[in-house]
């Protein structure tokens, strides 16, 4: 009987043992991980295979305004989209299913940003573009919101929200410009470019 206890003891040590150091490993693992992750919102570089547009730390948009000022520019959609970061309902925006020819302008700054030749239907209900009319055109940004790592697009004159940028597009890219429908200004083909009531009295204010 005693033999048999001597066992017992014996498994009940080996068992706490390998319990505390899984535990202890799983925790550094863990610890480490986190950090890792730290590290990649704290100074990312690359998010899904897509270089991230590196700013210096004081960086001001060329069009930089108040919000307030923004808010008198903007209806309340644009300014939704634009300012704050909202997404629009799929397949409830007037531009999703656009199949006229034309550019794609900045709601915002009036910019051009992209070109029907490289719109497609994603089957998402949001303006899928394959890329933007010029490299220029737009900015890449960490996206770490809702537990999710992804690259937000914004407009490289204001930094106003336009959407997101994923890897699951058609050739010749293989990207995927989800975009709202709010943040652009679609004008056919020949069109004059859009003029943004407000924006140049707002700015010429501000450069007193």
């Amino acid at each position: 009987m005693k033999r048999y206890m001597s066992y017992f003891v014996i498994f009940l040590l080996v068992g706490f043992g390998a319990l505390f150091l899984f535990a202890g490993g799983s925790s550094q693992a863990s610890n480490s991980t986190n950090t890792q992750e730290s590290q990649m919102r704290t100074n990312p570089t690359v998010v899904d295979g897509i270089p991230l547009t590196q700013l210096p730390e004081d960086y001001t948009y060329e069009v930089n305004l108040p919000q307030e000022q923004w808010r008198q520019i903007l209806d309340t959609r644009q300014y939704q989209v634009l300012r704050e970061k909202g997404t629009e309902r799929a397949f409830d925006n007037p531009l999703w299913d656009n199949k006229e020819r034309g550019i794609y302008y900045s709601a915002a700054t009036g910019a051009p940003l992209f070109h029907s030749d490289d719109k497609y239907d994603s089957g998402t209900g949001w303006p899928s573009f394959t890329k933007p009319i010029s490299p220029e055109a737009i900015h890449y940004l960490g996206d770490f919101s809702y537990f999710m790592a992804r690259v937000e697009v914004v407009d490289s004159l204001s930094g106003s929200h336009l959407g997101h940028v994923f890897p699951d597009g058609p050739a010749p890219t293989g990207h995927r410009y989800c975009l709202n429908s709010a943040s652009l200004i679609f004008v056919p083909e020949g069109g004059q470019p859009p003029i943004i009531a407000g924006l140049a009295e707002a700015l010429a204010r501000q450069g007193q």
